[in-house]
C-alpha cells in the first residue's frame, strides 16, 4: 500500500512543502529512504521502527520504501521522523487514511516513542498547506504564532495515533500572545544610568531614531559598551511583518524564542570577536544557518572591540549593509536572509587604548599602524555617525544630577520613527534616490558645504547621501519635517562623522 503524508523541511529560514511517500510491499524486510537525506534525515529507519515497536504497534515484516518528494531537494533534519512512522502505519493498514486527510505532522521521535520539538517549526508550519499540524508539545507556541492552522500536539507516538483514531483527546494548545522580549536580550538598563557624555547620549538617540549605524572610538572606560547597550530600549516595538520575520529567523536558527513565541521587541546581539565568518554572516554545510548579523534583523548587532575581529569577517558586512540581505551560495542551492540591522560598533583608539594621552600610550607607531589597518575605508564609509569618546571627568561621575532617561529619549525617537512611516520608509536610514531628493533638499548653501566637503575628501559620494540623511533625523527630532535641510543640521551631521583620522590617532 501507497501513504502520502504532508510535512515541510528548512531551507535557509524558509520552510519548503514536503510530500513523505511511503509504500509498504512484499519483500524481504528492508526501510529505505530516498530523495537527498542527509544523515540525520537517513538515520530515520531506525529511529521510526524503535518508536514504533515502544508505543505497542506492530512493525511490518515488509519491504518499506520511504520516498521524500520532492526528490530533487536535499532534506536535513530530524524532522520527517513522525511524518514517516504516521506514513508506515497507514501504508501497512494500521491506521485508516482518511484520519491523516488535510493533517501535516512535523516532529523528531525519540526511541521510546516520544515526540520531540525541532528548529525552525515558525517556518516549517509557514510552509504548510494542511488546515491542521501536529507538533511536539513543546513548539505549540511556535506553530500558532501564525493564526492559520489547528495546531495539535501529542507527548508520544502512540498518543498521536490514540487522538487520530479518536480515542484520546489532543493536548490543549494555549493561545499565541506577543513576546516581550528578544531572545538574546538581558534587563536593558536605562539611558540615566550614563554619567556624563552629552555628545555620545545625543548620537545614541540620533542612530535609534534615523536607524543610523554608529562607531564609538575611546579609551577603555569611557562607557562605550554602556552606552550601546542602552541603545535597544530606545527602539519601538516591532512592526508586524518585521516581528513575524524575525521570529522565523530565530525559529530557524534554533534559539529560545518568548514565552508566546512571537519576537515583539528589537533583539540585540553581541557576538565575540572571536568569532568566525560562518557564525556572523551565516553558513554551513548541509544545513546553511543564519548568522548573527540575520538574528539582529530587525534590532542591532553590537561588535565591541571592533579592530580585533578578523579584517575579512568585517568586510563581509559591506554588502549586507547596503542591501540588508545577505545571499549565501553553496553547492548545493542558496538561500537568503534577511539581514537589516542596526550596527553599533565600540573600538579602541590603539592596542593599548590611550593613543589620545600621549604620556599613557604604550604602543608604537608600527603598531597603531597595524591596529587601523584592520579597519577598512569602505566599512568605515558606512557608518553614518563616528564619534570619539573620552572618559567622563570625576564631577560627572560623582555628581547627584539626574541624568534623562530612556523613557523620555524613547517617546522622541518613536515620534521620529513615524514620521519617516509616513514618508513611506521604516527609518530615515531607508531614504534613497528620489525619496532622499523629496525630503532631504538642499538649498545653495547646504549643497556647497557638502561640495566642500567633498573637495577636502572629507566625504565619499555615499557618505553625502549618509550625511544627508542624519540631518533629516537631526531636523525631524527637533521639529523640523519640512522637506529642505537647513545648514545648521548639514554641520552637526557632519561633525558626527568624524574622520576615522581623527579617531584613531593617524597623524596628520
Amino acid at each position: 500500500m501507497l501513504a502520502s503524508i504532508s510535512s515541510s523541511v528548512l531551507r535557509g529560514v524558509d520552510g519548503v512543502p514536503v510530500t513523505v511517500e511511503v509504500h509498504v510491499a512484499g519483500g524481504l524486510p528492508a526501510f529505505t529512504v530516498v530523495g537527498l537525506p542527509d544523515t540525520a534525515c537517513r538515520e530515520a529507519r531506525d529511529r521510526v521502527r524503535a518508536a514504533i515497536l515502544s508505543s505497542g504497534l506492530r512493525w511490518p515484516q515488509q519491504r518499506i520504501t520511504v520516498n521524500l518528494a520532492p526528490s530533487g531537494l536535499p532534506k536535513a533534519g530530524s524532522g520527517l521522523d513522525l511524518p514517516m512512522a504516521i506514513g508506515v502505519l497507514v501504508a501497512s493498514g494500521l491506521l485508516e487514511r482518511e484520519r491523516v486527510d488535510d493533517v501535516a505532522f512535523l516532529g523528531e521521535l525519540g526511541l521510546d516513542g516520544a515526540v520531540r520539538s525541532v528548529a525552525g517549526t515558525v517556518p516549517l508550519v509557514d510552509a504548510l498547506a494542511p488546515s491542521t499540524v501536529v507538533v511536539a508539545p513543546t513548539c505549540q507556541a511556535e506553530a500558532a504564532v501564525l493564526g492559520r492552522h489547528r495546531v495539535r500536539a501529542a507527548l508520544t507516538l502512540a498518543a498521536v495515533v490514540a487522538a487520530l483514531e479518536g480515542t484520546a483527546e489532543w493536548m490543549p494548545c494555549p493561545a499565541p500572545v506577543g513576546g516581550v522580549e528578544g531572545p538574546s536580550s538581558w534587563e536593558v538598563g536605562d539611558l540615566s544610568e550614563v554619567r556624563g557624555q552629552p555628545l555620545a547620549r545625543r548620537a545614541i538617540e540620533v542612530a535609534a531614531a534615523g536607524g543610523h549605524h554608529l562607531l564609538l572610538v575611546g579609551p577603555p572606560g569611557a562607557g562605550k559598551t554602556m552606552l550601546a547597550q542602552r541603545l535597544v530600549g530606545l527602539l519601538p516595538p516591532l512592526d508586524p511583518s518585521v516581528a513575524l520575520e524575525t521570529t522565523k529567523v530565530h525559529s530557524a536558527a534554533g534559539e529560545r524564542l518568548p514565552a508566546g513565541g512571537l519576537i515583539s521587541r528589537a533583539p540585540f546581539r553581541a557576538p565575540h570577536h572571536g568569532s568566525s565568518m560562518a557564525a556572523l554572516v551565516g553558513g554551513g554545510s548541509s544545513w546553511l544557518r543564519p548568522g548573527e548579523i540575520s538574528l539582529a534583523s530587525g534590532g542591532v548587532l553590537f561588535l565591541d572591540e571592533l579592530a580585533e575581529f578578523a579584517p575579512a569577517v568585517l568586510d563581509a558586512l559591506r554588502q549586507p549593509l547596503e542591501e540588508g540581505r545577505i545571499r549565501l551560495a553553496r553547492a548545493h542551492g542558496a538561500v537568503s536572509f534577511p539581514a537589516r540591522f542596526l550596527l553599533v560598533a565600540a573600538s579602541n583608539p590603539c592596542p593599548c587604548g590611550n593613543a589620545g594621552t600621549p604620556q599613557l600610550c604604550r604602543c608604537s607607531e608600527a603598531a597603531r599602524r597595524r591596529y587601523r589597518r584592520r579597519l577598512s575605508a569602505p566599512l568605515l564609509d558606512r557608518f553614518d555617525l563616528r564619534l570619539g569618546v573620552q572618559r567622563p571627568d570625576v564631577d560627572r561621575l560623582t555628581g547627584q544630577g539626574a541624568e534623562e532617561g530612556s523613557e523620555a529619549v524613547a517617546n522622541r525617537v518613536s515620534v521620529a520613527r513615524e514620521i519617516a512611516r509616513r514618508r513611506g520608509v521604516g527609518a530615515n536610514s531607508d531614504l534613497s534616490g528620489a525619496l532622499l531628493d523629496r525630503h532631504a533638499a538642499l538649498d545653495p548653501s547646504g549643497r556647497a558645504l557638502l561640495a566642500d566637503a567633498l573637495r577636502q575628501h572629507r566625504l565619499t559620494a555615499r557618505g553625502v547621501d549618509r550625511v544627508r540623511r542624519v540631518a533629516r533625523t537631526l531636523a525631524d527630532l527637533s521639529g523640523e519635517v519640512g522637506p529642505l535641510l537647513r545648514d545648521e543640521h548639514l554641520s552637526v551631521a557632519l561633525y558626527l562623522r568624524a574622520e576615522p583620522e581623527a579617531l584613531l590617532g593617524a597623524e596628520s
